[in-house]
């Protein structure tokens, strides 16, 4: 690890703010802090505008020290959590303000799930390539129409500014940060500390489809159970809507209009789930695991990793399993 200088991180916090959007990437860059204590990388600040406790969208409160209090020259890293409700703005016109006026002479600029629309109210995202909680590109893109959002990315780098998806995904941003900072080595070791992964493979679809099929009410979600418990079938359309009690063409509009894809995309993201566990969760064979989750054959389950996560499944599992 370096002796140079410790790089001051600064979490600039305000009501409402996530839990995990804070402690995740603060657990992950302090962790080196207490593998060389004698010569931290890093120091870490958490504070708010007027200091004092902020309470948390969970109800748990925080301490943090007024922001008038920081040396502002010493800030190396300002990282803006997400929060409040709704995937949308949150943050005080007072706290935009501070950024802009701050800006400036930080070095490196984080957001985490929703605290991109902290840092595009301010401006300073325009035109740039950004991410946030896939529940909430669209009203980020509102924000912002000039934003180039990339929806399924875990995190994304534009020159000095960071943005994270959605909430856990501050942990891999976190991540990425001490590896620029401190090399792959140490990277590693945390992420082996905290039995996380480095670096995720695939971005945020391979979990927003699974949720979005799995938050349905009613009959859907009794349908998606069956499928979920019969992925070696067929599932055609047919076969779903039978079990659905629809007719056929009644249950694919119906479907499409409810979950937002096709029954055939929404079968193949199951199939995609189920065997990305079985590949990170087991050592199984290939043509097992193809036949277990209704792909037919190792072939076919290469080419629907390929186009999914950019990857083959020995990829995948060498990486997700490691």
């Amino acid at each position: 690890m370096s002796h140079r200088p410790p790089r001051h991180v600064l979490f600039m916090l305000c009501d409402k703010v996530n839990v995990l959007d804070v402690t995740g990437p603060l657990e992950v860059l302090s962790q080196p802090c207490r593998l060389q204590a004698d010569a931290p990388p890093y120091r870490i600040t958490v504070a708010s505008l007027q200091g004092g406790l902020i309470t948390t969208s969970a109800g748990l409160r925080l301490d943090t020290v007024p922001i008038a209090s920081v040396e502002m020259r010493s800030v190396h890293t300002l990282i803006l959590p997400g929060g409040g409700a709704g995937y949308v703005p949150f943050a005080p016109r007072a706290l935009v303000d501070w950024i802009s006026a701050h800006a400036s002479g930080i070095a490196r600029i984080c957001s985490t799930c929703t605290g991109a629309f902290t840092l595009a109210a301010t401006g300073l995202l325009a035109g740039r390539r950004v991410t946030t909680h896939w529940l909430a590109g669209a009203n980020l893109l509102a924000l912002d129409p000039s934003l180039q959002l990339e929806a399924d990315a875990l995190f994304v780098a534009d020159g000095k500014f960071w943005t994270a998806a959605g909430v856990s995904a501050g942990i891999d941003l976190a991540l990425a940060l001490l590896e620029s900072d401190l090399g792959h080595q140490t990277a590693m070791q945390v992420a082996q500390r905290l039995v996380v992964f480095l670096k995720r493979p695939g971005g945020q679809s391979q979990f927003s489809q699974a949720l979005r099929q799995q938050s349905q009410e009613g009959a859907l979600a009794d349908l998606h159970g069956w499928m979920a418990a019969n992925l070696q079938r067929e599932l055609s359309v047919a076969q779903l809507a039978e079990q659905a009690g629809m007719s056929v063409r009644s249950f694919a509009r119906h479907y499409q209009r409810k979950v937002g894809m096709t029954p055939a995309k929404a079968v193949t993201a199951m199939r995609l789930e189920a065997a990305s566990q079985a590949l990170a969760q087991s050592k199984r064979p290939l043509k097992a695991i193809a036949a277990d989750c209704g792909f037919g054959d190792e072939q076919a389950l290469r080419r629907a990793f390929q186009r999914q996560f950019g990857i083959a499944p020995a990829s995948y599992r060498a990486r997700f399993a490691a």
